[in-house]
């Protein structure tokens, strides 16, 4: 990479489901996939970009699935609260084998496995060039990891999130079911939430577009293609005002 090819954002979130750990299983964790996502990951730090990320947890536990069927739905969403940190410490180890230095930072206390969410301290980690994965979600049940990686990534000054997803970018309808979908390359985040279009729940984008915070849908099944869309190549959705 020339100095032509400088990385567009000094400071990123990366958003990416649970089942992105999945690979081809039905349930719980891929490690050749987590491995990875954690090279792509290494790749993009290594361009000087200081990177945060969020994992959901509906590989392991969905709160709203739970509460579904007849669990309290505090309670369900405590439990994928604690599902997001296993994912977490899934990444940090794939990431520190790597030679990434890492912290996992929870919203729920559990000083034994992860540090407490302060932000000065998470900060100073991203300034020390570690990479911090948030756990835990807001630590408040109802609120998504959508919503927990958008109030992060605002806290953090993050320029942009990116949102790995299963496809190259935001969809008028799903391309996986419909051919003739149109593919968006620029979308404002009003019409995301009048045209549920699904890049990530309303309070997410809401925040996002109170805080000027661009988010960029990517497919997380393309290889280097976080990197790429960082040198400003590739294929991908941007949404912003």
């Amino acid at each position: 990479m020339n100095d032509t090819d400088k990385p567009k954002f000094r400071r990123v979130m990366l958003k990416i489901s649970g089942e992105a750990l999945m690979g081809d299983l039905g349930f719980g964790l891929h490690p050749p996939t987590v491995q990875r996502i954690a090279r792509e990951v290494k790749s993009v730090q290594d361009l000087g970009v200081e990177i945060c990320m969020v994992i959901g947890g509906g590989n392991i536990f969905r709160g709203l699935q739970g509460s579904a069927q007849g669990m309290e739905r505090t309670t369900a969403d405590y439990m994928g609260m604690l599902a997001t940190v296993m994912n977490a410490l899934a990444m940090q180890s794939a990431l520190e084998a790597l030679g990434v230095f890492t912290r996992v930072i929870s919203a729920i206390p559990m000083d034994q496995v992860c540090e407490p969410y302060i932000r000065r301290r998470a900060v100073r980690h991203l300034e020390k060039k570690r990479v911090c994965i948030f756990a835990a979600g807001t630590g408040n049940p109802y609120f998504t990891t959508d919503t927990a990686a958008t109030l992060r990534a605002n806290e953090m000054s993050c320029e942009a999130i990116f949102k790995g997803t299963k496809v190259d970018g935001v969809y008028d309808k799903d391309p996986k079911k419909f051919p003739d979908a149109k593919r968006y390359d620029r979308v404002s985040y009003d019409e995301v939430l009048q045209k549920h279009l699904g890049v990530m729940d309303a309070s997410a984008i809401a925040l996002a577009r109170d805080n000027h915070l661009p988010i960029i849908v990517f497919s997380l099944d393309e290889p280097g293609g976080f990197r790429g869309i960082l040198a400003g190549k590739g294929t991908y959705t941007t949404v912003s005002q």
